[in-house]
């Protein structure tokens, strides 16, 4: 399962880095424009890159620290889906799949 957090979790950064990329370039448009509100839509396609860095990391600690990368995934989803919704849909959706997978293949801590 850790494999699979991993795999889904870099395929949802990616998704999350254009779904960021995307929004900024709708807002420079915007702004070119002079439409209302386009400095908040780059303002969240700067959040949604960030974010999918983020996201990224968890992927990438999901074989050591699966409990860390479950957290670090699960908060890049949630956080780039109210970022830039629509943008980052296909990213929210893979990487809360690679948050679930990665928490429930952590180890189970044995007491002896």
């Amino acid at each position: 399962m850790r494999i699979a957090a991993l795999v889904l979790g870099i395929f949802g950064a990616m998704a999350g880095f254009f779904g960021g990329v995307f929004a900024l370039f709708v807002g420079g448009v915007g702004g070119a424009f002079g439409a209302e509100g386009a400095g908040t839509v780059v303002g969240g396609g700067l959040a949604a890159i960030g974010l999918s860095i983020m996201g990224l990391v968890g992927a990438a600690l999901s074989i050591a620290k699966p409990r860390v990368a479950a957290t670090l995934m699960l908060v890049s989803a949630i956080g780039g889906l109210i970022a830039v919704f629509v943008a980052y849909m296909l990213a929210t959706i893979l990487l809360l799949i690679a948050a679930l997978f990665a928490f429930l293949g952590r180890r189970r801590e044995t007491s002896h």
